[in-house]
């Protein structure tokens, strides 16, 4: 598959007026709408603008072409894991491991299942572009959070803090890809609510030890 360069995908203005935020937000909710009722062969710019009550050339101040609807998705769900992540790491700061697996984790699911249509979306229009820039800094970003969190835990220290922090968000991201890919159904979702946090535990005293 010949990937478009991220250059030529990134919105033509930056929304920044509240009827310009509605108008983006009702142009990536259509774009989502589409893309599942009819798949990324058939979505068109002109097929979103006609779902999201906007003209063609209202869509296209934002997004050129029909590649940079698809980033733009890719781009938000991004951006909102890491906010909800940066969130819940300031939230879980000094504590236990226990409660830094089950917040961690939680955190993790109520980002990845707020908009579950759209993270299901995302995964099959990730394969369109060369993501690994983005997918990189996230992981840093993640990483860090994740590694200063961890020293904070009492009682306990790392013996390869960045490993644990690596391990941790592999852990929480993949498990949570298998399950919504394969059967997100609200049984499925409630046991991985269930499950992860011990799993996560069960790794993180693995990788420490007591001081």
């Amino acid at each position: 598959m010949n990937r478009p360069d991220l250059s030529l995908v990134q919105p033509r203005k930056t929304a920044r007026q509240a009827r310009s935020i509605a108008t983006t937000e009702a142009i990536q909710q259509a774009t989502i709408q589409v893309l599942l009722a009819e798949g990324v062969g058939r979505l068109t710019t002109t097929r979103v603008a006609e779902r999201a009550g906007v003209s063609v050339g209202t869509l296209y101040q934002y997004f050129p072409h029909k590649q940079a609807l698809l980033f733009g998705i890719v781009e938000r769900q991004f951006d909102l894991i890491e906010g909800a992540m940066r969130v819940a790491c300031d939230q879980l700061h000094g504590c236990d491991l226990a409660v830094i697996a089950e917040g961690l984790a939680v955190a993790w699911l109520d980002a990845k299942t707020a908009d579950i249509v759209a993270s299901r979306a995302i995964y099959g229009i990730a394969a369109e572009f060369d993501l690994s820039g983005q997918m990189g800094r996230a992981a840093t970003l993640m990483g860090e959070a994740f590694e200063t969190l961890l020293a904070s835990a009492p009682g306990v220290r790392f013996r390869d803090p960045p490993a644990a922090a690596f391990m941790l968000a592999a852990l929480l991201g993949g498990s949570v890809r298998v399950v919504m890919e394969a059967d997100p159904s609200g049984h499925s979702l409630e046991r991985l609510r269930s499950e992860l946090p011990r799993v996560c535990h069960a790794y993180l005293i693995s990788a420490s030890e007591p001081i």
